[in-house]
C-alpha cells in the first residue's frame, strides 16, 4: 500500500497486482492525492498536470466501483481547481461522450455511471468558469435518464443536485427540464432515486422561484404521492423537501421587476398549513380532484403518507425556527388539534386510525415545542393549550372535541413534565385555571380523555412533588363526593392511579395515612357495586384499580392493607368448582360482564402486588394467594362456553380476563400453580390457534424472541431512530392499531419502560397472545415430558389445517410460542423429552424458516439454533448444519437462502465453533458465495450477517480465514453499489467482527499484520464516504475500535474533524441535526472512548477543525470560541435521547477531569454562560456566531427568523436539566482544582504566579463568578438546580473559609460575599420551599456559621435568624410541619435543622475555649485576630438563647435514634405511636435521616451536659427564653411530665447511659459506611463527657463499663487507620484511666478517713491486683488499656515486639524518626502508660511495672536519633516524661512494693545503660555512631533524681553511670558537651549527698582539666564559648555544694580561669567578639564571686602579681562601658544566657 502514496500512479507496482488488490491499490491512492494535491504548490501541480488527467481519466474505462468514482470525480475537480482549467473541457467532452455511448452491456455501466459523477463534481468545484458548457451537459444527463436504470437515475439525480450546486443562479435556464425530470424520479419505483431526486429539488429550490409559487400545489401533491410505499429514508428526505419548500414560500422575498412581481402570488400560512393539512387528511389523491372512493369515504389515506406529512410539518416548523412559533403558535396549535377534529371524519372514522392520528399529532406537538421553544416559551405555550382545552370542553359534541382534548392534554403534560419545578408558577397563576380545567375534563363523557387527563395529573405531579398530595386530596374528595356518576367514578379513580403512580417517581413521598384513605374508598367502591347495575362496572373497574394502584406505595405501605387485599381476593372468587357451575347456570349477560371486569381488576391488583412488594411474598402469604388460583383457571376453561352462552358483549371482558391471568401467571413462580399447568396449556393452546385472529402481530411478538442484533438487518423501522414514536405505526401494518392508553386504563400507575411519555399498551386481543406465548414457554417446559407431545402435535396441525393469510397468522404464534419454550429450557439448562418432540419441534422450525415473512425466518433462525443448544448433541447439530449446507446449495429462491444462512450464523452464536473446524470451513465457504450473490441484496445481507456471528463466536479458531475474508469484505465494499445500504451495513458488521477477532495484534509490525491494518483502515474510509447514516456509524464504530486496539495507527485528527462534523453537522436547525439517531450515539461513544485517553489532544483538534474550515462561517465556528466542550453541552441540551445526553455527560466529564485544570477560564466561563442563561439573556455578551452561519447557507428565509435581540449567547434559554448539570460541573472543578497546586487556594500566590506568567489561571481568581453562579443556581425556580447551587455554594464555603485577604490583613476572602450568601440562603426558607431544599440549606447554614468567615455578630445574625426560623418552624415536632409530603420528609427536615444548630454549637464552644486558653504557639496572626472576643464569646451567646429548647429537641432525636438502632427482636418494645420526630409506619425510612445526622448532635448533646457539668435539672433552667413550647419526651421530663417525676439522679444517669449506649452501640460494630465525621464526632462527645466529674465517677465506680469502653477503642483503632481517629481515641481512654485513678484515690481517703484511728497494715488494698497483683484478662481495666496501648506502639515501632524480631531482650538496632502523626500517637501511649500505676494496689503495681517500663525504654531505644542543635525528639521527650512520671510514683515508696520496685528499677536503668555497651550492637559500630547519647544521659540522669537513692546508689550501677558521664565528657561534639555539663549540674544540685557526691568526687577534676585545656585554646565560636560558660556554672555549683573548708580551694582553682580571659585596653579595641563575650562573661562573674567569697579573692590576687595586674587593667580599660553595661546585664539577664549572648538553646 505504501507504493500508492505518490502524486502520479504508479503504474509499475500497479499491473503486478491481482483484480481484488488493483482495486484497492486504486483506492488507496486516489484517498491520498486528494490530501496532497491540498498541500502541493500550484506550480508542481501544473507541472505533473496532463500525465495526472490522463491518468485519472483513463481509470474511468477501468470500471470503477461507487466509492472509487467518487473520490475519482472529487480529485479531477480538485486538480482542475488548482492546476490551469483549459484541458477541462476535453475532459467534460470526453465524460459527455462517454455517457452518450450505445453501450449498455452490464460491464460498461459503472463507466458511464464514473462519467456522470465526474461531470457532476467538475461543476460543482468550478462552477461558472465552466459557463456555457452546461447546457449541452445537462441536456445530455436528462437524455440519459430515460434509458437509465435505477443506478444511473440515482446517480444522475445526484449529479444533477451538484451541478445546480455549483452554478447557482447561472442554471435558470435548465430548471424547468432538471424539474421534469426530477419529478418522474421522485415517485420512482426504487427509494434510493427517490431519496436523490428530493436531494435534487432540495438544490433546486434554492434558485428557482417557481417551486414555491406557482408551483407549490403541485409540488406538495408529488410529495404526497412520492410518501405512498416509501422507506424511512425517503421519509426523511421528502418531508425535508417539502417542509423546506413551504417555510420558503412564507418567508421568501421577491426579487425582480415589478412585471414579475404580479405573477408570483404570496402565500399565506393558512394556505401552506391548509396544503399539509389536505395530505393529512386525503393523502396524495389530491385537492378537489377526489376520486369516486374519496367521494364515498371508503378509501383511507395509507399510513406511509400520513407519517410522511408529519414530518413534513415538523421540518416546516423547525426550518421556521423558535421565534416564528412563538408568535404564530396560536395559529398552528389550532390547525394541528384541527386535524384530529370531527370536521374531518375521514381521520378518525376508526378507533385506529384515531389513534394513528393522534400519535401523529402529538409528535408534531412534541418535537417542535419541545425541541424549538427555550423554558419561557414553553410555559407561554402551556398557557396556550391550557386555552385550548377550555375552549374544547365547552364544545357539546363528545365525538368532535375527544381527539383534539387527548392530545392537547397529552402535551400539556409532556410540556408540564420537561419543565419540571420552573413550571410552578403557572400553576400558582389563577388566570390560567390549569388544573381546574384538568380536573373538569376528568368528567368528560370520552374514556381516553379521561385517561389522558389523569396522565396530565400524573406528569404535574411527577414535575411538581408539591402538588401531588393537594391534587389527591381534591380527587379523592370528588371520587367520594360523585359516587353516584358513572364518568366521575372512573374519571377520578384513574386520576387517583395516575397519581399513586407518580409517587415512587418523587423522593418525598406522600403522607402515609392517604393509603388507609384510599384502601377505605376501594372497598367502599367494591361493596357498594353491587347497589346500582347503572354503576356496578364502574365501581368495580375503580376499586380494583385503586387497590392495584396503591401496590405500587410498595412494602412499607402495602403492609398495613395486606389482609383486607387478600380478603377480598379470596371473595372476588367462588370458593369450588360447584359455586362455579351455580354462577354459569344463574347469571346474564350483564352480570357475567361486571363479573369479568372484576375479576379481571383482582388478577391485576394481585399482579401489581407481585411486582411490586417483593418483599411481602412470605410463605404464609403466598399461601392465602394461592387458593382462588385453581378456580381462576377453572374459569379460564369454561370462558369459551360462557360466550356461546351469552354472544359477542362479553367478547372483550373475556379477552382481557384472560391476558390478566396470563400476565399474573408469568410472574408467579409455576410451582404455585402446578395442579392445573395442564389446562392452562389447553387454553394457551387454544388462543395461540384461535380461528378468530386476522391480523398478523408478527412485529410485536416476535422482536423480543429474535437477537437483537439481527433485528437490524431486518427492517430499519426496527431500529431506533428519533421518530419512532410515529414510525412504529408501519411497523405493525395496516390493520393493527397502535398502542393506547385505552386498550388498558391499568397502564396508568406503571413506570413507563421508553422514557417519559404516555404509556402506550397494545389492544388487548393483540397483547393476550403476546402474554399466551411468553407463558407458553414457561407451562409448557414444566409440564411432564409426556403432556409436552400432544400439544405440539395439535399446534403442528392447527397449522396444516389452516390455509393463506390464516396460516401465516397461526405459523406465527406457534412458532413464537415453541420458540419461547426453547428459550426458557436453554436458560434453564431443562431437556427437551422424548425423540418425537425432537422431530416435531424441527418439522416446525424448518418451515418457519422458509416462511415468507423475514421476522419469522428470524424467530426459526434463533429456535433452530435453541434446539441444537437444549440437545447438546453434536451429532444432532452437525445434522442440522448440513440441513442448512444441502438447503443453500440447492435452493435458488432468496426465502430459502437468507432463512438457512442466518441459521447457520446462529448456530454458532449459541454453540461456539460447531466443534470442528471442518464445518466452519464449508460454513465459511457457502456464506462467500452468498455474499457475491450481487443479483440479490438480502441474500448478501443476511449471508454477510450470519458470516459477522461466525466471526464473532469462532474466535481464534477463525484466524486462518481473516485474510480472504477481508478481501472479500474489501471487494464488496468498493463494488456493492450504494444503493443498497443494508449490505454495506452488514459489510460494517463483519469488519467490526473482524477487527474484534484481531484484537491487540494489530497493533504487530509484521507485513502481514500491518497489510490487515491498511485494508481495515481503507474500509473504514470506504465506509465513511457512504452517503447512508447507519453505514457511517458502522464505521465509526470500526474506527473506534482500531483506536482501542492500535490507537497509534489511527489518524487522530481526522477521525475526530469525522466526528465533529456529523455532531454539528446542522446545529442550528433543531430537528434537522444528523437524522439518524444510532449514528448520533455511534459518533458520541466514541468521542467518549477517545477523550478518556487523549481529551486535550482531541479537543484541540476540534478547535483546529473549526479555524481550518475553508467556509467563511461553517455551522462549527463557534467552536472557534466555545470549544468541543461547548458545543457538547449545546448538544446536551438539544437532545432528548436518554442514552445519548448520558454518553455527553460522560464525555465532557472525563474532558472536565482531564483538563479543567488547565482550560479553567473556559469551563467556568461555560458552565456560567449556562447558568446566566436562564436568569437573564441580555446581562451577558459574549459573541456568538450561530446565528449569521443560518444566513450562509442560502437560505435567506432563516436571515429573517434569527433573533436579533439575542445574539450575544450561545446558550439560549437552555433547560433546567442542563443548568443543573453546569451546576455539577463546577463542584466537580472545584475538586479537580484542590487535587492541582495549592494556588487555586491562596490569592496572594495566585496574583503572583499570574504576574510571572499571565497564561497561569486560578480558581481563586474566579471566586466572584463561583458565588455569582452558585447564588444563581439557589435562587431558581427549579429544585433540582437550587439543591445543586446549595451544594456548589457549601462546597465554595468549605474550600475558601480560611483563604485570607491580602489586602486587609486579618480578614478572609469570603468575608466580602456575606450579603450574597444570606440572600441565596433565604428563599429557601419560605414556608413554600420543598423540605429537602430546607435541609440542605440548614447545612450551608451552619457550614458558613461555623467556618468563621464573619466575625461581626450583627452580620452574622441574618444567617443566624433564618436557622432560629426553622426552630421556630419545627418545634411543634412531627406534628406541625407540611402535610404535603411523607412523613419522613419531615423528619429530614427536623433532624436536618438540629444538626446545623448542633454544628454551630459545637463550633461556639472550640471557640469559647481557644479564646479561654488561646495556644502557645498561634498559628497564624490572623486565627488569634478572628477569633477575638467579640466573636468568640458572641457566637456561644448567640447560641444560648435557644439552648434550653435545642437541648430537649436534641435528647428526644438521640432517644428516637437510639430506638431506632434497636435489633429486629425488640420491635414489639418500640412505642406503637413512633417516636419524637417519626412516625411507626416511616420508620425504615426514617433511619436513614437519622444515620445522617445523630453524631453531630450526640457531641452538641455532650457538650451541653458538659457545660451544665450535669447540674442542671431541667434544661431550661439555663436557657433565658422559656416561652417556646417544647416537645417532652420520656427522656427529659422536666416540669411539664405528668405524674412520675424522675429524681435528677435518675434523669442524669438516663442521660448519661444514653449517650454512652449511642457510642457504644455506634462504635462496636463500625459499618463500612460509617463516615469519619460520624466516628470522630462520637469520640469528642465522649471525651466531653469524662471532662465533668460526674460522668467520670459514673465509669470510675463501674468497671466493667470502662472495659467495654476500653475494648470498642481498641476495635476502632484496629479497623480505621486514621491518625485522627486513634488520637481522639487515646484521648478517651485517657480520661477513663483518670476517672479509675480518682475512683481509687478517694476510695483510698473515704477508707483513711473512715479507719483513722486503725492501725494502717489493716487498710484494704485498693486498685487493681489488690493483695494477689494478679490481672485477669476481660475482667482488668489495666490489662485493657496495656493491650491498646500495646496495640499503638508496635503499630508504630514494629522493633518493640520480639516475636516480630525474632530476638530476645534488647537487641540495638539502628534508631528512626517516626511520623509527626506516629510521633503523636506513641507520645500520647507513653502518657497513658504512665499514670497505669496509680491505678493498680502495689502488688498490681508490680505485675504491670515490668511491661511499661520495657515499653518506654523500648520507645526511647528506637527512636533516639541524633537530631542537629542537641534537640530531643517529640517521642525520646515523651518516653523520658513518662519515665519521669513512673519513677517518681508513689508505689515506689508504698512499702508493701517497695522492695519489688527498687529491683525493677535497678534492671531498667541496666536495660538503658545496655543500650550504650558495644559488645551489644549486632551491626558494626555505625548505629553506636547514630544514638543519642543525650537521650540516653537524660534518661540517667531522670533515674538518679526520680528514684530513691537506694536505687542508683549500689557501686556497680553507680560505676558504670559514672564512666558514661566521663565518656561522653570526651566526646568532640559540643552540643554533647553542653548537654553534659547541664546534666551535672543538676546532679551536683541533688540535695542527698549519698547521690551526689560520688559523682562529685570523679568528676570535678575532668571538668576543671576540660576548663583549664580551653583556658590555654582560646574559643572560636559560639559553641565553645558556651562549653566554657556551662563548665563555670558547674564549677560555681560545686563551690555553693561544697563544705566550707573545701570552698576555699574551689574558688582558688576558679578564679585564675576566670582572669585568664580579661584583656586589657589595648587588646580588647583588637579582640574578636567571642573573645570580648568571654571577657564580659568572665569580669561579670569575678565581679559576683570576688564579694562572696573576699579573702580567698584577697589573698589569690596578692599572691599572684600576674593575676592582679591583668585584673587591674582589664577593670580599669572596661570602666567607661562596665558603668553602662552592668545595669542592662541586670535587666537582660536570664539563665544560661548573657546580655550579649543572643542564643537561641533552651535549657534543662
Amino acid at each position: 500500500m505504501e507504493l500508492a502514496h505518490s502524486l502520479l500512479l504508479n503504474e509499475e507496482a500497479y499491473n503486478q497486482l491481482g483484480e481484488v488488490q488493483k482495486a484497492e491499490f486504486i483506492f488507496e491512492w486516489l484517498r491520498y492525492l486528494e490530501k496532497l494535491l491540498l498541500a502541493t504548490s500550484r506550480n508542481d501541480v501544473r507541472e505533473k498536470q496532463k500525465t495526472l488527467v490522463e491518468q485519472l481519466l483513463s481509470l474511468l474505462n477501468n470500471s470503477p466501483g461507487p466509492p472509487t468514482r467518487k473520490l475519482l470525480a472529487k480529485n479531477l475537480a480538485i486538480l482542475y481547481s488548482i492546476g490551469d482549467t483549459f484541458s477541462v473541457y476535453e475532459a467534460i467532452d470526453k465524460c459527455n461522450d462517454l455517457i452518450r455511448s450505445k453501450d449498455d452491456s452490464p460491464s460498461y455501466l459503472p463507466t458511464k455511471l464514473a462519467a456522470v459523477v465526474c461531470l457532476g463534481s467538475l461543476y460543482k468545484k468550478l462552477g461558472r468558469i465552466l459557463g456555457n458548457t452546461f447546457t449541452d451537459t445537462v441536456g445530455n444527463i436528462l437524455k440519459a435518464v430515460k434509458s437509465a436504470e435505477s443506478q444511473g437515475r440515482y446517480e444522475i439525480m445526484l449529479s444533477l443536485q451538484n451541478i445546480l450546486n455549483g452554478l447557482g443562479a447561472a442554471a435558470a435556464p435548465c430548471h424547468r427540464d432538471v424539474y421534469k425530470a426530477a419529478r418522474s424520479c421522485l415517485t420512482d419505483r426504487s427509494m434510493a432515486v427517490r431519496c436523490a431526486a428530493a436531494k435534487c429539488l432540495l438544490e433546486l429550490q434554492n434558485e428557482a422561484i417557481f417551486m414555491w409559487s406557482m408551483d407549490l400545489d403541485s409540488v406538495a401533491t408529488l410529495c404526497f404521492k412520492s410518501f405512498e410505499g416509501s422507506n424511512y429514508d425517503v421519509r426523511i428526505s421528502v418531508s425535508k423537501l417539502l417542509g423546506t419548500i413551504l417555510a420558503k414560500a412564507i418567508t421568501s422575498k421577491h426579487p425582480g421587476t415589478a412585471a414579475s412581481r404580479q405573477s408570483i402570488r404570496r402565500v399565506s400560512l393558512e394556505e401552506v398549513l391548509e396544503l399539509l393539512g389536505t395530505g393529512f387528511l386525503r393523502g396524495s389523491s389530491g385537492f378537489l380532484r377526489a376520486s369516486g372512493d374519496m367521494l364515498k369515504g371508503t378509501s383511507s389515506v395509507s399510513r406511509d403518507v400520513r407519517v410522511g406529512v408529519t414530518q413534513a410539518y415538523v421540518v416546516f416548523v423547525s426550518t421556521l425556527g423558535g421565534a416564528w412559533l412563538e408568535k404564530n403558535f396560536a395559529a398552528f396549535l389550532s390547525h394541528i388539534l384541527s386535524l384530529v377534529s370531527q370536521s374531518h371524519p375521514k381521520a378518525t372514522q376508526t378507533q385506529i386510525d384515531a389513534i394513528c392520528c393522534r400519535r401523529c399529532v402529538s409528535f408534531i406537538l412534541r418535537t417542535t415545542i419541545g425541541g424549538l421553544l427555550g423554558e419561557k416559551a414553553q410555559l407561554a405555550v402551556v398557557k396556550d393549550i391550557c386555552q385550548a382545552i377550555w375552549k374544547l370542553k365547552k364544545v357539546m359534541d363528545v365525538a368532535a372535541s375527544q381527539h383534539m382534548l387527548v392530545c392537547a392534554l397529552q402535551e400539556l403534560g409532556n410540556l408540564i413534565h420537561n419543565l419540571g419545578t420552573t413550571a410552578a408558577p403557572l400553576l400558582q397563576d389563577s388566570s390560567t385555571g390549569l388544573l381546574d380545567s384538568i380536573l373538569s375534563v376528568t368528567l368528560h363523557p370520552s374514556i381516553s380523555v379521561r385517561l389522558a387527563a389523569a396522565w396530565c395529573l400524573h406528569c404535574i405531579a411527577v414535575a411538581l412533588p408539591s402538588y401531588l398530595t393537594p391534587l389527591l386530596d381534591r380527587c379523592l374528595e370528588r371520587l367520594t363526593g360523585h359516587k353516584s356518576s358513572p364518568e366521575a367514578v372512573t374519571g377520578f379513580s384513574f386520576a387517583v392511579a395516575a397519581l399513586l403512580g407518580a409517587v415512587k417517581h418523587c423522593p418525598l413521598g406522600i403522607p402515609h395515612g392517604k393509603g388507609k384513605i384510599i384502601m377505605t374508598l376501594a372497598e367502599d367502591l367494591l361493596c357498594s357495586a353491587a347497589q346500582n347495575s347503572r354503576l356496578s362496572a364502574q365501581r368495580t373497574q375503580a376499586g380494583w384499580l385503586l387497590i392495584a394502584a396503591l401496590m405500587t406505595l410498595g412494602p412499607a405501605v402495602v403492609s398495613h392493607h395486606l389482609a383486607r387485599v387478600l380478603l377480598l381476593w379470596k371473595c372476588v372468587f367462588p370458593a369450588s368448582p360447584k359455586d362455579l357451575e351455580t354462577e354459569k347456570s344463574r347469571g346474564d349477560s350483564f352480570t357475567w360482564q361486571v363479573t369479568l371486569e372484576g375479576r379481571a381488576g383482582a388478577l391485576c391488583a394481585i399482579k401489581s402486588f407481585v411486582s411490586h412488594c417483593g418483599d411481602l411474598l412470605t410463605e404464609e402469604v403466598i399461601q392465602r394467594l394461592l387458593p382462588p388460583l385453581p378456580c381462576a383457571v377453572d374459569l379460564l376453561t369454561q370462558l369459551s362456553s360462557i360466550l356461546k352462552m351469552y354472544g359477542s358483549p362479553l367478547k372483550t371482558p373475556s379477552v382481557v380476563y384472560r391476558q390478566r391471568l396470563y400476565e399474573l401467571l408469568i410472574l408467579l413462580p409455576p410451582e404455585t400453580y402446578e395442579g392445573n399447568l395442564c389446562a392452562i396449556l389447553k387454553e394457551l393452546a387454544a388462543d395461540l390457534t384461535a380461528p378468530d385472529i386476522q391480523v398478523s402481530a408478527s412485529t410485536f411478538l416476535l422482536p423480543p424472541l429474535c437477537h437483537q442484533d439481527d433485528l437490524l438487518i431486518l427492517s430499519p423501522l426496527l431500529q431506533e431512530t428519533d421518530h419512532r414514536f410515529i414510525e412504529e405505526q408501519l411497523l405493525l401494518g395496516n390493520g393493527v392499531a397502535c398502542g393506547s392508553l385505552e386498550y388498558d386504563p391499568y397502564l396508568i400507575y406503571e413506570k413507563d419502560v421508553e422514557g417519559d411519555s404516555v404509556p402506550k399498551p397494545l389492544p388487548p386481543a393483540l397483547s393476550v397472545i403476546s402474554s399466551a406465548a411468553k407463558l407458553f414457554g414457561v407451562v409448557c417446559a414444566h409440564v411432564g415430558e409426556t403432556q409436552r407431545l400432544p400439544i405440539l402435535e395439535q399446534l403442528l396441525d392447527s397449522i396444516k389445517h389452516t390455509k393463506g393469510a390464516r396460516q401465516q397468522v397461526v405459523q406465527l404464534h406457534v412458532v413464537s410460542s415453541v420458540s419461547s419454550f426453547l428459550k426458557y429450557v436453554a436458560l434453564s439448562k431443562g431437556c427437551l423429552g422424548p425423540e418425537e418432540l425432537k422431530r416435531f419441534a424441527l418439522t416446525l422450525v424448518t418451515g418457519a424458516l422458509e416462511s415468507t415473512n423475514p421476522l419469522l425466518r428470524c424467530a426459526a433462525a434463533e429456535a433452530w439454533a435453541r434446539l441444537a443448544q437444549v440437545l447438546d448433541d453434536g451429532a444432532f447439530t452437525a445434522g442440522l448444519a448440513q440441513v442448512s449446507f444441502d438447503k443453500l446449495k440447492s435452493a435458488r429462491d432468496v426465502v430459502t437462502r437468507t432463512g438457512h444462512s442466518l441459521a447457520l450464523g446462529s448456530l454458532h452464536r449459541y454453540l461456539g465453533g460447531i466443534s470442528s473446524s471442518q464445518h466452519l470451513n464449508s460454513c465459511i465457504g457457502i456464506l462467500y458465495t452468498l455474499a457475491q450473490d450481487s443479483t440479490s441484496p438480502d441474500v448478501q445481507t443476511w449471508a454477510l450477517h450470519s458470516l459477522s456471528l461466525i466471526i464473532d463466536s469462532a474466535g481464534p479458531l477463525y484466524y486462518v480465514h481473516v485474510e480472504p475474508t477481508l478481501s472479500l469484505i474489501i471487494m464488496l465494499l468498493l463494488n456493492v453499489p450504494p444503493t443498497h445500504a443494508e449490505v454495506h451495513q452488514s459489510l460494517g458488521r463483519c469488519l467490526n467482527a473482524l477487527i474484534t477477532t484481531l484484537g491487540p495484534e494489530l497493533q504487530g509490525n509484521s507485513t502481514s499484520i500491518s497489510t490487515l491494518r491498511a485494508s481495515c483502515l481503507l474500509g473504514c474510509a470506504v465506509m465513511q464516504d457512504n452517503p447512508d447514516c447507519l453505514v457511517q456509524a458502522q464505521a465509526i464504530s470500526c474506527l473506534q475500535q482500531l483506536h482501542m486496539f492500535a490507537p497509534r495507527h489511527v489518524n487522530l485528527s481526522s477521525l475526530v474533524s469525522c466526528l465533529c462534523e456529523i455532531l454539528l453537522d446542522n446545529s442550528v436547525l433543531v430537528n434537522l441535526y444528523s437524522p439518524y439517531l444510532l449514528l448520533r450515539r455511534a459518533v458520541l461513544a466514541c468521542l467518549r472512548q477517545l477523550v478518556q485517553r487523549e481529551a486535550a489532544e482531541v479537543s484541540e483538534h476540534a478547535v483546529m477543525l473549526a479555524k481550518d474550515s475553508r467556509e467563511e462561517l461553517t455551522p462549527d465556528a463557534d467552536i472557534r470560541e466555545i470549544g468541543l466542550e461547548g458545543a457538547l453541552l449545546i448538544l446536551l441540551d438539544k437532545e432528548t435521547d436518554e442514552r445519548l445526553c448520558h454518553d455527553i455527560k460522560e464525555t465532557l466529564n472525563y474532558m472536565l477531569t482531564s483538563m479543567a485544570v488547565e482550560k479553567l477560564s473556559l469551563w467556568l466561563k461555560l458552565c456560567k454562560d449556562v447558568l446566566a442563561a436562564s436568569a437573564d439573556c441580555t446581562a451577558i455578551t459574549c459573541v456568538d456566531t450561530m446565528q449569521e452561519e443560518e444566513g450562509d447557507k442560502g437560505d435567506d428565509a432563516s436571515v429573517l427568523t434569527t433573533r436579533h435581540d439575542e445574539k450575544s449567547h450561545p446558550f439560549t434559554n437552555p433547560r433546567w436539566a442542563t443548568r443543573v448539570f453546569a451546576a455539577e460541573c463546577v463542584c466537580r472543578i472545584i475538586n479537580q482544582c484542590e487535587n492541582a497546586t495549592s494556588a487555586h487556594f491562596d490569592i496572594a500566590l495566585a496574583q503572583e504566579m499570574k504576574k510571572k506568567d499571565s497564561r497561569n489561571d486560578f480558581l481563586v481568581l474566579h471566586l466572584a463568578d463561583l458565588i455569582r453562579m452558585a447564588f444563581m443556581a439557589a435562587t431558581d425556580h427549579s429544585d433540582q438546580l437550587r439543591l445543586s447551587g446549595l451544594e456548589m455554594l457549601l462546597v465554595v464555603i468549605r474550600r475558601f473559609a480560611t483563604v485570607p485577604e491580602p489586602e486587609f490583613p486579618g480578614h478572609v476572602i469570603l468575608e466580602q460575599y456575606q450579603a450574597n450568601v444570606g440572600a441565596a440562603l433565604r428563599p429557601a426558607f419560605t414556608s413554600e420551599t420543598p423540605p429537602d431544599v430546607t435541609a440542605k440549606a440548614c447545612q450551608v447554614c451552619s457550614a458558613w456559621i461555623a467556618s468563621g468567615v464573619v466575625s461581626d455578630l450583627n452580620d452574622l445574625r441574618r444567617v443566624h435568624q433564618l436557622l432560629v426560623s426553622s426552630l421556630t418552624k419545627i418545634q411543634a415536632g412531627k406534628e406541625a410541619l407540611s402535610h404535603l409530603y411523607n412523613e419522613s420528609a419531615s423528619t429530614m427536615e427536623i433532624l436536618a435543622v438540629l444538626k446545623a444548630w448542633a454544628e454551630v454549637y459545637i463550633i461556639a464552644v472550640q471557640r469559647h475555649k481557644n479564646h479561654r486558653q488561646p495556644l502557645k504557639t498561634t498559628s497564624c496572626l490572623e486565627d488569634s485576630i478572628r477569633n477575638g472576643s467579640c466573636s468568640s464569646d458572641g457566637l456561644l451567646d448567640l447560641v444560648y438563647a435557644d439552648l434550653g429548647t435545642l437541648s430537649r429537641l436534641w435528647l428526644a432525636a438521640l432517644q428516637d435514634f437510639a430506638l431506632l438502632t434497636l435489633p429486629s427482636e425488640f420491635a414489639s418494645q418500640l412505642p406503637a405511636e413512633g417516636g419524637a420526630f417519626y412516625t411507626a409506619e416511616t420508620s425504615e425510612n426514617a433511619k436513614l435521616q437519622y444515620y445522617n445526622s445523630w453524631a453531630l448532635i450526640l457531641h452538641a448533646t455532650a457538650l451541653w451536659l458538659t457545660s451544665t457539668g450535669f447540674v442542671v435539672a431541667d434544661p431550661d433552667e439555663g436557657a433565658s427564653d422559656l416561652s417556646r413550647p417544647v416537645t417532652p419526651t420520656s427522656m427529659c421530663q422536666g416540669s411539664s411530665s405528668g405524674a412520675t417525676i424522675k429524681s435528677p439522679e435518675d434523669v442524669y444517669t438516663d442521660r448519661f447511659h444514653l449517650i454512652l449506649g449511642i457510642s457504644v452501640e455506634f462504635l462496636c460494630s463500625l459499618r463500612s459506611d460509617a463516615t469519619m465525621e460520624s466516628i470522630t464526632a462520637c469520640l469528642h462527645a465522649l471525651q466531653a463527657l469524662l471532662d465533668v466529674p460526674w460522668p467520670r465517677s459514673k465509669i470510675g465506680s463501674d468497671q466493667d463499663l470502662g472495659i467495654e469502653l476500653l475494648n470498642v477503642l481498641h476495635r476502632v483503632i484496629l479497623t480505621r487507620e486514621s491518625p485522627s481517629i486513634q488520637l481522639a481515641s487515646l484521648e478517651v481512654v485517657r480520661q477513663i484511666i483518670c476517672a479509675a485513678q480518682e475512683h481509687v484515690k478517694e476510695k483510698r481517703r473515704s477508707a483513711e478517713v473512715d479507719d483513722g484511728a486503725a492501725e494502717k497494715e489493716t487498710l484494704p488494698e485498693f486498685g487493681e491486683g489488690k493483695d494477689t497483683g494478679g490481672l485477669v484478662p476481660g475482667k482488668s481495666l489495666v490489662f485493657a488499656t496495656l493491650e491498646l496501648c500495646v496495640c499503638i506502639l508496635v503499630r508504630q515501632l514494629p522493633e518493640l515486639n520480639p516475636k516480630l524480631t525474632g530476638s530476645p531482650g534488647v537487641k540495638a538496632r539502628k534508631p528512626q524518626m517516626l511520623s509527626e502523626d506516629g510521633s503523636r500517637l506513641v507520645s500520647a501511649a507513653l502518657v497513658i502508660l504512665s499514670e497505669l500505676p496509680a491505678v493498680c494496689s502495689p502488688e498490681g503495681s508490680i505485675s504491670i511495672l515490668p511491661t511499661i517500663l520495657y515499653l518506654t525504654i523500648g520507645v526511647l531505644r528506637e527512636t533516639a536519633v541524633k537530631l542537629p542543635g542537641g534537640q530531643l525528639s517529640s517521642t525520646v521527650a515523651a518516653s523520658l516524661q513518662a519515665l519521669k512520671g513512673i519513677l517518681s510514683s508513689p508505689m515506689a515508696r508504698a512499702e508493701k512494693s517497695h522492695t519489688a520496685w527498687t529491683d525493677l528499677l535497678r534492671s531498667a536503668l541496666t536495660t538503658v545503660l545496655d543500650c550504650w555497651d558495644p559488645e551489644h550492637f549486632s551491626l558494626v559500630d555505625e548505629t553506636h555512631e547514630e544514638l543519642d547519647e543525650v537521650s540516653l544521659l537524660t534518661a540517667i540522669t531522670v533515674f538518679i533524681l526520680s528514684t530513691s537513692p537506694e536505687v542508683t546508689t549500689i557501686p556497680c550501677l553507680q560505676k558504670r553511670c559514672i564512666d558514661k558521664f566521663k565518656a561522653t565528657l570526651e566526646i568532640k561534639d559540643p552540643m554533647v558537651q553542653i548537654k553534659t555539663y547541664q546534666l551535672l549540674h543538676s546532679i551536683f544540685q541533688y540535695p542527698n549527698p549519698a547521690v551526689s557526691y560520688p559523682y562529685i568526687y570523679s568528676l570535678a577534676s575532668c571538668i576543671m582539666e576540660k576548663l583549664q585545656e580551653i583556658d590555654k585554646r582560646k574559643p572560636e565560636n559560639t559553641a565553645e564559648l558556651q562549653i566554657f560558660q556551662e563548665g563555670i556554672k558547674v564549677l560555681e555549683t560545686l563551690v555553693t555544694v561544697a563544705e566550707e573548708h573545701h570552698r576555699s580551694q574551689l574558688v582558688a582553682c576558679l578564679l585564675p580561669i576566670l582572669i585568664s580571659f580579661l584583656l586589657d585596653e589595648n587588646a580588647l579595641g583588637s579582640a574578636t567578639s567571642i573573645m570580648r563575650n568571654l571577657h564580659d562573661f568572665a569580669l561579670q562573674n569575678l565581679m559576683q564571686i570576688g564579694p562572696q567569697y573576699s579573702s580567698v579573692f584577697k589573698s589569690l590576687v596578692a599572691s599572684s602579681p600576674a593575676l592582679k595586674a591583668r585584673l587591674e587593667a582589664a577593670i580599669k580599660g572596661n570602666q567607661e562601658s562596665v558603668k553602662v553595661k552592668i545595669p542592662t546585664s541586670k535587666y537582660t539577664k536570664s539563665p544560661g544566657k548573657n546580655s550579649s549572648i543572643q542564643l537561641k538553646t533552651s535549657f534543662l
